[in-house]
């Protein structure tokens, strides 16, 4: 009996975020523009989020060197350090790992902000008022996430190399400009672009779960932290599945 209750409120859940979603399609060329708003939220979700996604790229990278280097000596292949270190963080690690963080930090808030404007009924006052609720809090927040976390990824990814630059240095010697030339010369386009446009799809699905839990809040106080808490846990379950369709839909393409 529990697992029945439990598949329907599953595909009840699924249903209802797919009709979200196809909302937000249909909706999100339609005028008026919040242009001015999504400018804004680009700031508070693009700018606001580099810090932390800057520290921890900058971890990421010196922790990675730092573990693969005994490794690396061991096999005797210390001088491709560099070149693997880079293809790691292009290609899979920063990526999913920035995604991630940017989810626990922009995924949590979104669900909170909205849920608790939801419980408090600003969102019913707006309709009210004339706005357009879902436009002005929904496609804004989408949109933002979708064009900064690709952006965000790109800058995590040059600080992870530059930590990688100090942790090779911490026990051993090598260039500034023999390191990064190393990195490039390994890396090729089939490296480079799937990385990139599957960080469009993780920028979406955080937008929009969080937008989804928030905007669809109740019970109160409590129901709020739960939108938050499920914005953060969906979210990140849904950037790997979104890796695991790009690694497949990659190899079928013959980039891997």
């Amino acid at each position: 009996m529990q697992n029945s209750i439990r598949s329907k409120t599953f595909f009840n859940e699924v249903g209802n975020t797919s009709k979200f979603i196809g909302n937000f399609f249909a909706r999100f060329l339609q005028p008026p523009y919040e242009i001015q708003e999504i400018f804004k939220q680009c700031y508070i979700i693009g700018y606001k989020s580099l810090p932390l996604v800057g520290l921890t790229g900058f971890i990421m990278g010196l922790v990675l060197t730092m573990q693969l280097r005994p490794f690396m000596i061991d096999y005797g292949v210390e001088s491709q350090l560099p070149a693997i270190v880079g293809i790691a963080i292009i290609r899979e690690i920063g990526p999913v790992i920035t995604a991630l963080i940017f989810a626990g930090k922009i995924g949590s808030s979104i669900g909170a902000e909205l849920g608790s404007m939801k419980v408090t009924e600003q969102i019913d006052a707006m309709e009210v008022s004339g706005t357009n609720p879902f436009k002005y809090l929904v496609i804004s927040r989408v949109l933002a996430t979708t064009l900064m976390l690709p952006i965000l990824i790109i800058l995590s990814d040059a600080i992870s190399l530059y930590g990688s630059y100090l942790g090779v240095n911490i026990k051993g010697s090598i260039s500034f400009n023999f390191f990064w030339t190393q990195i490039f010369e390994s890396l090729e386009f089939r490296d480079v672009i799937p990385a990139y446009i599957k960080t469009y799809f993780f920028g979406f699905a955080v937008g929009i779960i969080g937008c989804y839990k928030g905007y669809n809040s109740n019970k109160g106080t409590e129901g709020v932290g739960s939108s938050a808490n499920a914005a953060v846990v969906v979210s990140s379950v849904m950037i790997f599945i979104l890796d695991l369709l790009a690694v497949q839909i990659s190899d079928l393409l013959g980039f891997n």
